[in-house]
């Protein structure tokens, strides 16, 4: 343990499994007090007990991002239990694929809209005042590659992902306006090996199938790097912009997707 978030706590929420859970694990590791929230009640105890028995400290909240009450009630648990709140990962998300967007249901657009957009700002609205007693921390909001620039089949996604993006600069230039010692910053993931993958059918890209996609087959046709990326190579730069090293560091995006964004590549041999 070297320690980069020694004596603060932290709040992931979607920390039950993929990129939230190896989040969680990671700031425990350097040495942060860690609230893990998500909606799974099986899986997020799982995490909290392997982060416990590996020498870290982190407790578990059953949470449904887009419930305004249930968000006051975690913050006030953060509060009794730790006084403080110096770290914010709004991670929990969720992605609806669809061959076009003309057979995409008001339902399915509203729900990923919830999770995506609605719980973020929740997350903001509700944890800066505990993180504002505590003079300062670290907000990071978890964007995606498809927030930087349209993905077919996937633009509901897309629309939340950009729109948490921008959500992350103008809270960034409110915190500054303040001058409460709050940095907020995006991350931009682009094909992780997570579970998310299993959950969009590739019928959505117009292959007419419904098996999942296999993300490391995908990685090698799109990512410059040619493999997916892993939730610990997030994790990292999520420890990066929540520790004293970012201290400089607001209103932008760090994008980790093995060059996608940058541009494509002609593979030699």
């Amino acid at each position: 343990m070297t320690g980069q978030v020694e004596g603060k706590v932290a709040l992931v929420t979607g920390g039950a499994s993929g990129i939230g859970a190896a989040v969680a694990e990671l700031l425990a590791r350097e040495g942060a007090s860690v609230v893990v929230t998500d909606i799974d009640e099986l899986r997020g105890p799982e995490v909290v007990a392997r982060i416990n028995k590996n020498g870290g400290q982190a407790t578990f909240l059953q949470q449904d991002v887009t419930s305004e009450p249930r968000w006051a009630e975690i913050v006030a648990e953060v509060g009794r239990q730790h006084g403080r709140l110096d770290i914010l990962v709004s991670n929990a998300g969720i992605g609806i694929a669809v061959p076009s967007i003309t057979e995409m249901s008001l339902a399915d657009w509203r729900r990923q809209t919830a999770i995506n957009l609605d719980g973020v700002f929740l997350s903001v609205k509700h944890s800066l005042p505990l993180m504002r007693t505590a003079g300062g921390g670290s907000i990071v909001m978890m964007s995606s590659l498809a927030g930087l620039r349209g993905a077919a089949g996937l633009s509901g996604y897309c629309a939340t992902k950009g729109g948490v993006r921008l959500f992350a600069k103008a809270i960034a230039m409110e915190c500054a306006s303040f001058g409460d010692g709050i940095r907020v910053n995006s991350v931009h993931p682009g094909i992780i090996d997570t579970p998310i993958w299993g959950k969009i059918p590739t019928e959505a890209h117009g292959q007419g199938q419904n098996a999942p996609i296999d993300p490391e087959e995908r990685a090698k046709m799109a990512t410059p790097l040619g493999r997916a990326g892993q939730a610990d190579e997030i994790a990292a730069g999520v420890l990066y912009l929540a520790s004293d090293a970012s201290r400089y560091v607001t209103g932008t995006e760090l994008v980790i997707d093995g060059g996608m964004f940058a541009g494509g590549v002609a593979r030699k041999g």
